[in-house]
């Protein structure tokens, strides 16, 4: 669709060079004669895919030999399950930062397998408007681990630097903007993306987790549930969504060809700080609800003056090709999502838009 600016917030826009190489590939995948979605994810073909999109996701993460990688299945919301499910024991307190919607889903599913303690709960009656403070992070001396929510696709708000949690294993939720940027994962002991926002096509769940926390993943887990079992597996325990994951090696592969995350930093940077100066120059017509040090460089929210004129904003956004623009259904509003995949000339064309629908 030549012209059309994809803001939609997942499954969201792939790179065009990535696309274009599965057009390519399509019907003769590595000279098999067959294409991608019909290869045994048995054979010789996909094990390399498979291992060569683990490997990439760790280099790019930055994480080493002491981190396992795998793509599973069921989205986020299944990880919302499977994290205590696995991690959190008999006895034991899990720590849950409560920033929006996705993270008391989180949240709320923990509290069904133990111990939970909410070590910060942002929800104000305007909403989720802010990522909390390190002083007001409440954590339980020896948790389990502590979850978060790195970005919050709904409210807008995200955590630009991941917190430090004095030694107890960091759990991020990084499904809406995992390599958005270099982070410090010195604490992490499972990161876990649904890919359909910042990795690739939906129906695979990127999980890295580290190799010592494995032993703990057992008891009366179900088999198919415990993250031993799909590492030990290399993720290939039960038959994969191979498109899924082939398609996310494409894409990993194009962030490392273009400088990793250093350079996906950059660019979002610049296509958060287009729209962002817009909605700052004409505070009359555009708003943020969210607090400046918590806006979130993936999604973008704002809201206009009324309903019709969000209504007239997105009917001529729709005229110029850009799609996606309409707010999440429990907040309204308008909402633009800049990931990694998103060319700045989108960001770009939209702030124009912005100012000439200011201007009119």
């Amino acid at each position: 669709m030549s012209g059309v600016h994809n803001f939609n917030p997942g499954p969201a826009v792939l790179p065009a060079e990535v696309l274009g190489e599965v057009r390519e590939e399509m019907f003769d995948f590595k000279g098999t004669g067959i294409s991608i979605l019909e290869t045994s994810h048995r054979s010789k073909e996909y094990q390399e895919v498979n291992d060569r999109a683990r490997s990439l996701l760790l280099e790019l993460l930055g994480l080493g030999d002491e981190y396992e990688a795998m793509f599973l299945q069921g989205g986020a919301s299944l990880q919302f399950v499977q994290v205590p499910m696995n991690l959190l024991g008999p006895g034991e307190t899990a720590d849950y930062v409560v920033t929006g919607a996705w993270s008391a889903k989180a949240l709320k599913e923990a509290k069904l397998r133990g111990k939970v303690n909410v070590a910060a709960d942002t929800k104000t009656d305007r909403g989720y408007t802010r990522i909390p403070r390190p002083e007001e992070l409440k954590l339980t001396p020896g948790a389990a681990y502590v979850h978060v929510t790195s970005n919050n696709t709904i409210s807008g708000t995200q955590w630009h630097e991941l917190p430090d949690t004095q030694g107890v294993p960091l759990v991020v939720d990084a499904s809406s903007d995992c390599l958005w940027k270099p982070h410090d994962y010195s604490n992490l002991g499972l990161l876990y993306a649904g890919a359909q926002k910042n990795l690739g096509p939906a129906g695979a769940t990127a999980v890295v987790i580290r190799k010592d926390l494995l032993d703990k993943c057992g008891g009366d887990v179900p088999i198919i549930l415990r993250y031993k079992t799909q590492a030990e597996k290399g993720g290939l325990y039960n038959t994969p969504s191979c498109f899924a994951v082939y398609v996310i090696m494409k894409v990993l592969e194009w962030v490392k060809a273009r400088g990793g995350a250093e350079a996906m930093e950059r660019r979002n940077r610049e296509k958060a700080e287009l729209v962002y100066g817009v909605i700052d120059k004409f505070p009359r017509v555009y708003s943020s609800p969210v607090e400046r040090e918590s806006r979130s460089c993936m999604n973008v929210v704002w809201h206009l003056p009324s309903p019709e004129k969000e209504a007239a904003f997105l009917e001529g956004a729709a005229r110029r090709g850009m799609i996606g623009l309409k707010g999440h259904r429990s907040v309204g509003g308008c909402r633009a999502s800049l990931y990694n995949s998103l060319p700045v000339e989108s960001a770009r064309a939209l702030a124009e838009y912005m100012e000439e629908f200011a201007a009119s």
